[in-house]
């Protein structure tokens, strides 16, 4: 869809804050299966894998109160979830602390724990745990792949440490940097992408961190990355994407596009990973449509505040 100049049609506020408003009525209403289960408990693995969607939630929260765009109903739904993450689920931040004893180099713990930092939420044990592993020579040392060196590195900064590192190198050792052929984007490189832009702007806070030639660089060829996992129908990449879009110092809001999203989201506000709404019981439904539902509330947040700058 374009205007008469030939510019893309943005999207109107109130179809992008409808997106948001559906995807946190599901997800507040399936809180319950984000708690970690005995079974999750028994191995570090199975903790991992079960504290990232709730650092996800927490993050979403972060997102949705600093952007401003949360009537009173949503932004007190926002902070009821949130007070449930924190104080049900991760046991006013025990099972991170706990996770720290048993894997003091793993980064997980201070990553989930720096968003509930930034929102006023502490934890003095763990944060006196990750600091001891933070002074070692082993932490700058540990191998990690340059979007997670970034998350890192954002951190510690949000519960002020010491960076291990700098994150302008960091930044230069991912693809997006080098600013490679447009056609060899895809599936995770797109998701590297998305994290790494992520990461720049501090999940959408700062449009500026983003270098003027990779912005340039994005504004070029991110519609067309937009518009093929549209085709494809991948609800959960475009969901990120579309978030990139929104982080952009210009976005497009294309509102052909948001149209296409807000059609795949279901009645009951999730959004599917890919397609349609899978089959099978409720538990198992919600490992697969968690994340793109907290995609869905993320794209909506961000470009709903930036629609409205606009206005």
């Amino acid at each position: 869809m374009t205007t008469t100049a030939g510019t893309v049609a943005a999207a109107p506020p109130a179809l992008l804050h409808g997106v948001g408003d559906r995807a946190l009525t599901w997800l507040d209403d399936h809180r319950e299966h984000f708690r970690l289960t005995p079974g999750d408990r028994a191995t570090g693995r199975g903790i991992v894998e079960r504290l990232k969607p709730i650092g996800e939630l927490a993050l979403n929260m972060r997102v949705l109160f600093r952007e401003g765009v949360a009537g009173s109903r949503q932004h007190a739904r926002a902070g009821q979830l949130l007070d449930f993450t924190w104080r049900e689920l991760l046991d006013g931040g025990n099972v991170l602390a706990a996770l720290q004893h048993d894997e003091p180099f793993s980064p997980v713990p201070l990553e989930i724990y720096a968003t509930f930092h930034e929102l006023g939420f502490r934890h003095p044990g763990l944060e006196t745990a990750v600091d001891v592993s933070h002074r070692t020579r082993t932490w700058p040392a540990l191998d990690m792949v340059p979007i997670r060196r970034l998350s890192v590195l954002g951190a510690e900064r949000k519960i002020g440490l010491t960076p291990s590192g700098d994150f302008d190198e960091a930044v230069k050792l991912t693809w997006l940097s080098r600013h490679p052929e447009p056609w060899t984007v895809q599936y995770h490189i797109a998701y590297d992408i998305t994290h790494t832009v992520f990461h720049l702007t501090n999940w959408g806070e700062d449009p500026g961190g983003i270098p003027p030639q990779t912005a340039a660089y994005l504004a070029l060829y991110l519609p067309a990355w937009i518009d093929d996992w549209a085709d494809l129908e991948h609800w959960d990449l475009l969901g990120e994407l579309l978030v990139v879009d929104a982080c952009l110092p210009r976005p497009t809001l294309d509102a052909q596009v948001w149209e296409r999203y807000a059609a795949a989201q279901s009645e009951s506000g999730a959004m599917p990973l890919q397609h349609g709404m899978p089959d099978g019981d409720e538990a198992e439904v919600f490992d697969i449509v968690h994340h793109p539902t907290l995609v869905a509330a993320f794209a909506s947040a961000m470009a709903t505040s930036r629609a409205m700058s606009r206005a």
